[in-house]
């Protein structure tokens, strides 16, 4: 999906993987994600949205675009905000509809710099990462108290927290001084960082290891890329063991393929995989390591185009998007049985790469997300039951 908006890119912020490019350089309008990520290759029909659903939409103060990437228990909204300069800021909308923003310490304040989050704990503990002034990308934790604590992996070029568990420890990726990208998990109580490799990962720039989130066992998903840039799925538990794993349909060439978007605290994984043209679809994946491959209905085939499972909750819901022919974007919902909601924010545009991106799911089934509208403009949104 590409954004009306071009702006040349460092090296650094080239960088990222999949997961937060779609939450950063997507989201400027810069590119698009192929998110990728098993097995059965059922496709369940979409059923008639149910009624009921009550939508809060919002914008930070002072925001050009707001978008919202994670939600807890209590309904605490996490995301970040675009000001004029096109510079990212933090922050945290209650369940009340109080809005705090925020800043790490040393973020640029010019474009493609400033401050991410990437995800919020039950405790509303925030982590993400930040861009300081000479475009270096460094990891953050925000404690509920709002004191902000920045990181970096020994011997990166640039750290960025995709994820953060119970017990506030902080899951994500790294990239060192090769380009080649590596995961970590930084534990709460002491900060000490543990990094690892999924074997047969690439070793080349751009190559490498993606975290995407850590569950409350300590249990991580996301990708890793191998030496032909193409994305495979993995799991790694807390002792240390990973499995890898790809979907059937998902292709082998370039950015295509499988990833882990989310996992459980069962240890189910939700995700998309890539296949050979480039569509999108969804899939999730039992503890058991029972895959199954889903498409909403209406969701369209070409380039960019199908369904992205984004998040999972406790009870095995799904939430996500998919992109229909006319490249409009809708979310959904998929219950633990296969049936598919979808559903439109009101007021979402319905034109190119307008429309509605759910991006979070808590256990009670609140979907936090963004939307565009017919102007192109990007607005958070909580929908509850």
């Amino acid at each position: 999906m590409k954004k009306s908006l071009r702006i040349s890119l460092s090296p650094n912020q080239v960088a990222f993987s999949d997961a937060i490019v779609r939450r950063f350089l997507f989201c400027l309008c810069l590119c698009s994600l192929f998110p990728a990520a098993l097995f059965s290759q059922q496709r369940t029909p979409s059923r008639t949205p149910h009624k009921g659903p009550v939508f809060a939409t919002f914008d930070a103060p002072g925001a050009m675009w707001t978008f919202a990437n994670g939600v807890n228990p209590k309904n605490t909204v996490v995301g970040w905000y675009v000001d004029a300069n096109y510079a990212g800021h933090g922050y945290l909308r209650t369940v009340d509809g109080t809005i705090t923003t925020f800043d790490a310490p040393d973020a640029g304040t010019n474009t493609q710099q400033g401050t991410y989050p990437s995800a919020i704990n039950n405790a509303g503990v925030i982590t993400g990462f930040y861009v300081d002034k000479t475009g270096v990308i460094h990891g953050f934790e925000r404690a509920a108290s709002s004191t902000i604590t920045t990181f970096d992996v020994p011997g990166a070029s640039s750290t960025s927290g995709s994820s953060i568990d119970t017990a506030g420890d902080i899951a994500g990726y790294y990239m060192d001084g090769s380009g080649v990208f590596h995961g970590f998990i930084r534990s709460h109580k002491k900060g000490v960082i543990t990094t690892f490799d999924v074997p047969g990962e690439g070793e080349a720039s751009g190559e490498g290891t993606f975290i995407s989130v850590i569950n409350a066992t300590r249990a991580t998903t996301g990708q890793y890329r191998d030496a032909g840039n193409c994305n495979h799925g993995f799991v790694r538990v807390a002792s240390g063991t990973i499995a890898t794993f790809d979907a059937p349909g998902a292709g082998t060439g370039q950015y295509q393929g499988t990833s882990g978007s989310a996992i459980n605290a069962a240890g189910d994984i939700a995700g998309t995989y890539v296949d050979a043209n480039t569509a999108n679809h969804g899939f999730v994946r039992t503890v058991a390591g029972i895959l199954t491959a889903f498409d909403a209905q209406g969701a369209g085939s070409a380039l960019g185009q199908g369904t992205s499972a984004w998040a999972i909750n406790k009870t095995g819901v799904v939430a996500g998007w998919y992109i229909d022919a006319s490249n409009v974007q809708h979310g959904f919902f998929r219950d633990p049985i296969g049936d598919i909601t979808t559903f439109d924010v009101p007021g979402a545009g319905t034109g190119t790469y307008q429309g509605t991106v759910p991006e979070a799911i808590n256990n009670a089934g609140a979907i936090a997300g963004y939307y565009a509208d017919p102007s192109g403009v990007y607005h958070g949104f909580l929908r509850t039951k």
